[in-house]
C-alpha cells in the first residue's frame, strides 16, 4: 500500500528544449557580448583615428594660416579663426556636427588680444582640465572623450582632439577641434538591438528546430509508453509500428518481439493458472462428499467411544480432531482458489469493529485459559463504526489471535484497536517466541512455518495469515508483522473506514 500521490510525469521534449534554450541562451550571450565589445572597441577607434586626421589637418591649416597672414594682425587672426570655423563645423546641426574651441593659454598673452572663441556657442567647461594640461605641456595631439556643453544647457557626448597653436606676437593658444559621438552612439544602440533580435531569432529557430527532432524521438517512446500501459490493463494485442530501419525502428522490432514473447508467456501461465485453479476447486468439491460420509461415520464412532477398548476410543477422538482439521483445509483451499481466480467478493456493511474483536476474543477465551494466557483489551470508550466484510474482517482477527495463541508461550497477549476519521488499526501484541527478521517477509507465505518442529496443537493449516491478508487487501488494507526472537511478535491491521477507499495513516506502530 502506498501512501501520498505519485510523481506527475515531465515531457521528455520539454525538458530537452528548455535545456536546449538555456545553452543556448549562455551561449548567445557570450558571443553577443563578445562581437558587440568587439564591434564597439572597432568602431570606436575608426572614430578615434578620423578624428585625428581631421583634427590634424584642421588645426595644421590654422597653424599654417596664422604664419603666412598679412595685414592688421588683430582682423587677420580673426578672420582666419572665423573661417577655420566655418569650414570644420556645420551650424545648426550641434547633434552629429564639429565644433571648433580656442582657448588661450594662461599667462601666455597679458596684456594682449584675447582672441578665444568657439563655434555655436559651445561652453569652454567642455574642455576638462585635465586634457588642457595635457595639450599645453605637448608638441603632439591630444584627446579625450568629454561631454560638449553648449550655452542653451543642452549636452552630447563627444571626443576632443587638441594641440598648442603659437599666434605671431600674440602668444601661445589650445586649439579643439570637438567631434559629436550621436552618430557613434546610434550606431553602437543599432548594432546592439540588432544582436538582440538576431539572438531572440536564434533562440526561437532552434527551440523549433530542438522540438522537431526531439518529438522524431520521442514520439515511439510515448506509442511504447501507450503500449505497454495497455500491457498493464490487460490488452496484449497491440503492437508499435516499425516504418523505417533506424534505431528506432530496431527499438520497436524488439519492443514488439518482447511483447509477443510476454503474450505468449502470460497466456501459458494464464492457462496454467486456471488449470490449478479448476483443479484444486474441483478436488475441494469433491472431496466434500466423502468428507461428509467420513464426518457422520466418525461421530457414530465417536459417541460410542465409551464402550470402546481405549486405545481404538482415543483413536476416533484423533479421527474426529484430523476430519475437523481436514475440514478446515478445505475451506481455506477454496477460499484461497477464489482469490487467485480474483472472484473473491466484499458484502460490505456497517457494524462496530470494537464489538466483533470482543466477540472473538471471547471466542478464544476457552483456548487461550487453558494455554494459561491472558488476552488485554484496549479499545476506545465509543463504538467504532466501519463499513466492510464482517466475516472477512473477524476471520482475519481470529487468525491474529489464535496465531499469538499457539506462540505466546504462557505470556500476555496485548490487542488494541485505534481509530481515526478516515481509519482503523487492530494490532496483536505476543511476548512469546517471536520470529527473526530475516523471516517476517515469509510470515503470509502459504503453508509456511516458521519453526517447522513446533506442533500445530490446534491443527492450523497454514494458510491462515495468507488468507488474512488477502482479506485485508481486499478492504483495500494492509496486514503487517514485526517480530524478533525472545521478544515475541506484532501483528497490525490497518483498514480505511469505508471499506475500498485509500489508506492514510498508520494509526499504530508497527515495532514495539
Amino acid at each position: 500500500m502506498r501512501f501520498g500521490s505519485a510523481p506527475k510525469s515531465q515531457s521528455l521534449a520539454l525538458r530537452v528544449v528548455v535545456s536546449t534554450i538555456l545553452l543556448s541562451l549562455v551561449v548567445i550571450t557570450i558571443t553577443g557580448s563578445t562581437l558587440y565589445s568587439r564591434l564597439s572597441a572597432g568602431i570606436k577607434q575608426v572614430n578615434v583615428d578620423t578624428a585625428i586626421i581631421e583634427a590634424r589637418s584642421t588645426i595644421f591649416s590654422a597653424q599654417y594660416r596664422l604664419a603666412i597672414a598679412t595685414g592688421s594682425p588683430s582682423d587677420s587672426v580673426r578672420e582666419i579663426f572665423s573661417s577655420v570655423i566655418t569650414s570644420a563645423t556645420t551650424v545648426g546641426t550641434n547633434e552629429s556636427g564639429r565644433e571648433v574651441v580656442i582657448l588661450q593659454v594662461p599667462g601666455s598673452g597679458i596684456g594682449k588680444a584675447n582672441y578665444e572663441i568657439s563655434s555655436n556657442l559651445v561652453s569652454n567647461s567642455s574642455i576638462p582640465e585635465f586634457l588642457r594640461e595635457m595639450v599645453r605641456n605637448s608638441e603632439n595631439l591630444e584627446y579625450s572623450y568629454v561631454q560638449i556643453e553648449y550655452a542653451n544647457e543642452n549636452s552630447v557626448n563627444g571626443l576632443a582632439v587638441g594641440q598648442r597653436i603659437s599666434i605671431p606676437d600674440d602668444g601661445d593658444y589650445e586649439m579643439y577641434v570637438l567631434f559629436s559621438l550621436a552618430d557613434q552612439a546610434a550606431t553602437l544602440a543599432l548594432i546592439s538591438n540588432s544582436l538582440y533580435l538576431t539572438g531572440l531569432a536564434l533562440i526561437i529557430l532552434i527551440a523549433l528546430i530542438i522540438w522537431i527532432v526531439v518529438r522524431q524521438v520521442v514520439k515511439p517512446v510515448r506509442n511504447a509508453v501507450r503500449i505497454s500501459q495497455q500491457f498493464t490493463d490487460g490488452d496484449f494485442s497491440q503492437r508499435m509500428q516499425v516504418k523505417s530501419n533506424d534505431e528506432i525502428a530496431s527499438l520497436g522490432t524488439a519492443f514488439n518481439e518482447m511483447a509477443e514473447s510476454l503474450q505468449k508467456q502470460i497466456a501459458r501461465l494464464e492457462n496454467l493458472s486456471r488449470v490449478q485453479q479448476r483443479f484444486v476447486s474441483d478436488v475441494s468439491h469433491e472431496l466434500r462428499t466423502p468428507l461428509t460420509t467420513l464426518r457422520m461415520a466418525s461421530e457414530v464412532i465417536h459417541n460410542a467411544r465409551e464402550g470402546f477398548d481405549p486405545v481404538v476410543a482415543r483413536s476416533s477422538e484423533l479421527l474426529v480432531g484430523q476430519i475437523d482439521r481436514f475440514e478446515r483445509l478445505l475451506e481455506d483451499l477454496l477460499e484461497i482458489s477464489r482469490f487467485d481466480a480474483e472472484v473473491a467478493e466484499l458484502e460490505a456493511v456497517e457494524f462496530d469493529i470494537c464489538g466483533s474483536l470482543e466477540r472473538c476474543i471471547a471466542d478464544l477465551s476457552l483456548v487461550a485459559q487453558e494455554n494459561g494466557i491472558e488476552i488485554n483489551l484496549n479499545r476506545p470508550r465509543d463504538s467504532v463504526f466501519v463499513n466492510g466484510d464482517i466475516r472477512r474482517v473477524e476471520r482475519v482477527i481470529r487468525n491474529l489471535l489464535s496465531n499469538a495463541i499457539d506462540h505466546a508461550e504462557s505470556k500476555p497477549i496485548e490487542v488494541r484497536i485505534m481509530a481515526s476519521a478516515e481509519d482503523v488499526a487492530i494490532g496483536v501484541r505476543d511476548h512469546g517466541v517471536g520470529i527473526e527478521p530475516k523471516l517476517l517477509n515469509r510470515v503470509f507465505d502459504r503453508f509456511w512455518r516458521a519453526d517447522p518442529s513446533r506442533a500445530r496443537t490446534r491443527g492450523g493449516t497454514g494458510l491462515g495469515l495468507s488468507i488474512a491478508l488477502e482479506d485485508a487487501r481486499l478492504h483495500n488494507g494492509e496486514l503487517e508483522a514485526w517480530g524478533e526472537l525472545g521478544k515475541g511478535a506484532h501483528f497490525v491491521l490497518y483498514l480505511p473506514r469505508q471499506a475500498g477507499e485509500q489508506l492514510h495513516s498508520r494509526l499504530i506502530s508497527l515495532k514495539g
